[in-house]
């Protein structure tokens, strides 16, 4: 009888012992199963044209995107990308540099124009009591403050936030020699808001836009916001329009 003609209660009974008196058992050979068509793992190879097809920017669109080049020739767009909205500071956010500049340089001009009345009061002697000695340093301070001053509006006028008809672009101006751009496409925005917090805010209409991205849980900040209610509704019917596949519009700028 062959091996695999064996019965299957054979398989049950040992056939002979080893030296140490443990049981050997006759196994009929355990069959592989031969691959086929199913149990073979499929690969699906893509391929990606070399020269892929240009899609066409209509006439209007186009339009678009070369006015907002021309207002905004640092900004980087796409061929199909334009200005929605500029969103701007408002300038309440100025009020202190400016005030604190024009009350220095108030005092400076007021003490060089009564420098004689100064020199009395202090009994000033000598090279001090020289209004033109005094001269020099009072104007130097004054076009110091001044420069401050510019400055200080410079870097604020400069923090700017635009709503294209793809993305949320932030011009960051941390200081005179430091400035960044960071791009938020509008599929990743997750959630736009405002704040406003106290009356000045609620009297003066600014407040702060917040927008916060899917996946990696950022969040943007944009401050001195004039308007923030009517550009937080802009933003948000952006970004339904464009993840419902819709045109995004807006006013243009």
């Amino acid at each position: 009888m062959e091996p695999d003609q064996l019965p299957t209660e054979e398989y049950t009974h040992p056939v002979a012992y080893d030296a140490e008196g443990q049981p050997l058992y006759a196994h009929p050979p355990v069959a592989q199963a031969q691959p086929t068509a199913y149990t073979q793992p499929q690969v699906v190879h893509m391929s990606r044209p070399v020269d892929p097809v240009k899609q066409e920017v209509s006439l209007e669109v186009k339009l678009k995107h070369d006015k907002s080049k021309q207002l905004y020739p640092t900004l980087n767009l796409s061929e199909s990308e334009y200005i929605i909205t500029a969103v701007q500071r408002h300038p309440i956010g100025l009020f202190i540099p400016l005030v604190i500049g024009v009350l220095l340089v108030s005092l400076a001009l007021s003490l060089l124009f009564n420098y004689d009345i100064f020199v009395q009061m202090f009994q000033l002697t000598g090279a001090a009591a020289n209004p033109l000695m005094a001269t020099i340093p009072i104007l130097l301070f004054v076009l110091l403050v001044s420069i401050s001053v510019y400055i200080a509006y410079y870097v604020y006028v400069s923090n700017k936030l635009f709503l294209t008809n793809e993305s949320v672009i932030q011009e960051i101006q941390l200081s005179l020699f430091s400035h960044r751009e960071q791009t938020v496409s509008l599929a990743n925005i997750e959630d736009a808001s405002y704040e406003q917090h106290g009356i000045i805010q609620q009297l003066f209409n600014y407040g702060s836009i917040r927008l916060s991205t899917e996946g990696d849980e950022t969040t943007y900040h944009f401050s001195y916001v004039a308007n923030a209610e009517q550009h937080i509704a802009t933003l948000n019917n952006a970004v339904e329009a464009f993840k419902n596949g819709r045109p995004v519009s807006g006013s243009d700028n």
